[in-house]
């Protein structure tokens, strides 16, 4: 669970890696990137600051691997969403509640959170950054633009568009709900986000080509 102490009695050499990059995550999203360091991982593990330089020669090596471990887990959840949901709202709904499931655990989206910070990380992890939100746009643009020609969604011009307006609108919005520690701002904002920008259209109903 977010915010359980770990023990090193209870970590297996294998496990101690993943162990370090759980902790560190839980951080990042919570004080930022560069509001930890490796002594309040050695603290919170049990572990020394020697085995984290094993493991993660440096913070910008632990920062870029962690950021690579989250879009690639973000990624596979994007997936199962296209796979599991029908064209259309249904698929934006469920995006959004992948930001809501962090804000409920009182944290903020990892590269949301270090984009705060851009101009002090390391050029790995600007790329990294980058990476995640060129994934999440794509693919919001690809979804709007499957719901448009299935003729379930209707927006104007391009959906890259549509896409780089929902993403920067969900995290902006994240950021106010996390300074009312109120998760219903964000779902209301959000919603009404989808209400207006790409309102369903059912066919064959009054007013539809």
């Amino acid at each position: 669970m977010p915010g359980r102490p770990h023990s090193a009695t209870h970590i297996s050499p294998a496990g101690t890696a993943d162990a370090i990059l759980d902790v560190a995550e839980r951080l990042a999203q919570t004080r930022g990137f560069n509001g930890f360091s490796y002594a309040d991982i050695a603290t919170e593990l049990g572990i020394t600051k020697a085995s984290l330089h094993y493991h993660f020669r440096t913070k910008a090596d632990l920062g870029a691997r962690l950021m690579a471990r989250y879009s690639a887990a973000f990624s596979v959840a994007l997936n199962g969403i296209a796979a599991a949901q029908p064209p259309g709202r249904k698929r934006l709904d469920q995006y959004v509640e992948l930001y809501s499931g962090v804000l409920r655990g009182d944290r903020m989206c990892l590269c949301g959170m270090l984009a705060a910070e851009y101009t002090t990380l390391p050029e790995p992890m600007r790329q990294e950054i980058r990476g995640f939100f060129d994934l999440n746009e794509e693919w919001l643009a690809r979804m709007a633009e499957e719901a448009r020609e299935a003729g379930e969604l209707a927006f104007e011009g391009p959906a890259q568009a549509v896409g780089r307006l929902i993403l920067g609108s969900l995290e902006g919005a994240m950021l106010v709900a996390r300074s009312f520690s109120d998760v219903s701002r964000f779902e209301a904002t959000a919603a009404r986000l989808l209400d207006e920008l790409i309102p369903a259209r059912v066919p064959g109903q009054a007013g539809t080509p």
